[in-house]
């Protein structure tokens, strides 16, 4: 009986300490599809864009904020702000925007605004209440620049989602996201088409508020 008075109690508890309204940090890998995502939710629910999505590698070099997002779900209203990181990366090489056809002036101003980029979004870490990491679900996940933002969100107890983007993709494999951080929650999606974004949200409101 004393167990489930606690039990019953420490469920109320959480209920009384979820925030009316989260600041969510989208973070991932360069070209993962967190702007895609970031765009998906803000036109869905205030009808306009968060940023630019391009196929180039560092098309958002700047955080993107889009506030007071009201999602209606099964389980109620999900109030959220949403905030757009620059991709993360180990290495910015001006060199390799040139085979996009950029010239060198143009690759060594993008190179350096993305790095720019990168640090700005590990700055905002501090003001963050939780996190989505988007791993494209058709890449190897165990890379340098997934464990390290999931490594960093750890050691800083920032409650987190990953979600395993591009499922609408043949060779797509959330199964491997899951093998690879099982002690998160994956949420398989596809951004660019929305399929399973209403799971995405209802695990948003079980797991991060």
């Amino acid at each position: 009986m004393l167990d489930k008075l606690k039990k019953y109690y420490a469920k109320i508890l959480r209920i009384f300490k979820r925030k009316k309204q989260i600041q969510l940090g989208f973070y991932g890998a360069v070209n993962a599809g967190k702007t895609t995502l970031a765009n998906r939710i803000s036109l869905d629910w205030l009808g306009k864009e968060v940023g630019t999505v391009s196929e180039i590698p560092h098309e958002t070099r700047h955080v993107q904020k889009v506030e007071n997002i009201v999602v209606k779900t099964n389980n109620g209203e999900l109030k959220m702000n949403i905030v757009d990181m620059p991709g993360i990366a180990t290495q910015v090489d001006y060199k390799h925007f040139r085979d996009y056809g950029l010239g060198d002036d143009d690759a060594r101003e993008r190179a350096k605004e993305a790095t720019k980029g990168v640090i700005e979004a590990i700055k905002w870490l501090d003001n963050v209440d939780a996190v989505l990491v988007v791993m494209d679900s058709a890449e190897d996940p165990y890379t340098q620049v997934n464990v390290t933002i999931i490594g960093n969100l750890e050691a800083r107890g920032i409650p987190t989602i990953i979600v395993a983007n591009k499922i609408d993709l043949p060779e797509s494999s959330p199964s491997s996201i899951e093998n690879a951080f099982p002690q998160h929650v994956v949420v398989p999606i596809s951004a660019a088409t929305g399929e399973n974004i209403d799971k995405l949200y209802e695990a948003i409101q079980e797991h991060l508020t």
